[in-house]
């Protein structure tokens, strides 16, 4: 009897052992289907994130009305075509290796950036490698070759008007009537802001149809956009290379936005258009005094750009800091093209904007 009570119990440990085992294979087993799960989607995302779409948050007000602070958007890099990776980095942060750029290169798109598509870039006088530096979002308003010029705020590309936006921004001067004060309620109702305000006068941001609609409240005298005299002198508080040869930014005499193959010749005069060229971009070594130009130790004042480069402008036209102020884009910044609002965020009244949810980007 106590052979078989202890072949019993022997029967019961050793199927108890076995469970347990089973138990513990079972666990190992899901634990490893998901952690190959967990991998492969890391590396899916990083794959998509690289080669095919970004998301991005809108942080600043410089594309209104277009674009919100507060907007999310959906990216596609397939647009432009896609750069493979350009330094050492860890995925999904800003955390790189210094000093150790990889051979890259640019797989190619569906599309050629076309005049006025909405762009997300490297900014590029930021002093780091090209795809670490800031991302900012603008307006493509001139490609390679183009003519741009400014006059008294308005845009003109290869001598046409490019001001065919409803949603550009632009300050404007505001007079009221004697003795009356506008509400700063009704104002911001009417998708205006007030910037300023010296007794009955205004300086507001807002688009021309509001402020063609203001221009009809009993209250106001008049309504025009606040342009700079031609002869103002915009204080660079940045010392951008760019800006340095302009009076001020409402104003700009026409110049040419660069190309790969264009053949300049430089001069004191125009240096403030190409030195981020040749030496930002370009990497060239430049020595000069007056119009004398040593490139790359060679005396010349010809120069063959090699690279295409973009206009950038922001909508808000008065609340932007882009192309006007630090140059132009290189190509090899330009990460891809805006498509889709996914998702947006009022700040002020902290709820979201559901009407502008999956909007696409124009």
């Amino acid at each position: 009897m106590k052979k078989k009570n202890s072949s019993k119990k022997e029967t019961v440990v050793s199927k108890r052992r076995a469970r347990q085992i089973a138990e513990n294979d079972t666990a190992k087993h899901w634990a490893k289907e998901w952690l190959d799960a967990l991998v492969w989607a890391f590396i899916a995302a990083i794959i998509l994130r690289t080669f095919f779409f970004g998301a991005y948050r809108i942080p600043t007000p410089s594309m209104e009305k277009t674009l919100l602070t507060g907007d999310f958007l959906i990216v596609t890099k397939l647009a432009y075509g896609p750069r493979t990776p350009m330094t050492l980095s860890v995925p999904f942060t800003d955390i790189y290796t210094p000093g150790v750029d990889i051979p890259w290169f640019r797989i190619p798109g569906y599309s050629e950036i076309k005049r006025n598509d909405i762009v997300v870039f490297n900014y590029p006088i930021d002093v780091a490698p090209i795809s670490v530096k800031t991302n900012y979002i603008k307006r493509a308003v001139g490609i390679p070759g183009d003519r741009i010029e400014i006059i008294d705020k308005l845009l003109y590309v290869n001598g046409e008007d490019a001001n065919q936006f409803e949603t550009l921004m632009y300050n404007h001067r505001v007079e009221s009537r004697d003795r009356i004060r506008l509400s700063p309620a009704k104002v911001n109702d009417a998708g205006a802001a007030i910037l300023q305000s010296n007794n009955n006068t205004y300086i507001m941001n807002m688009t021309a149809d509001v402020a063609e609609q203001m221009s009809d409240w009993p209250e106001i005298v008049s309504v025009e956009k606040f342009v700079l005299p031609e002869d103002y002198e915009t204080f660079n508080r940045r010392g951008f290379n760019f800006s340095r040869g302009f009076t001020n930014h409402d104003n700009m005499v026409e110049f040419t936005v660069p190309y790969s193959g264009m053949e300049v010749e430089l001069s004191s005069d125009n240096w403030h258009i190409y030195q981020d060229i040749l030496e930002r971009y370009e990497r060239n070594s430049v020595q000069r005094v007056g119009d004398t130009f040593i490139i790359n130790g060679e005396e010349t004042n010809q120069y063959t750009i090699q690279k295409d480069y973009y206009f950038m402008m922001g909508d808000n036209r008065d609340d932007s800091e882009d192309s006007r102020y630090w140059g132009f884009v290189p190509d090899d910044h330009v990460i891809g093209k805006a498509g889709i609002i996914y998702f947006s965020w009022d700040g002020e009244r902290f709820l979201p904007r559901f009407e502008r949810l999956f909007n696409l980007i124009h």
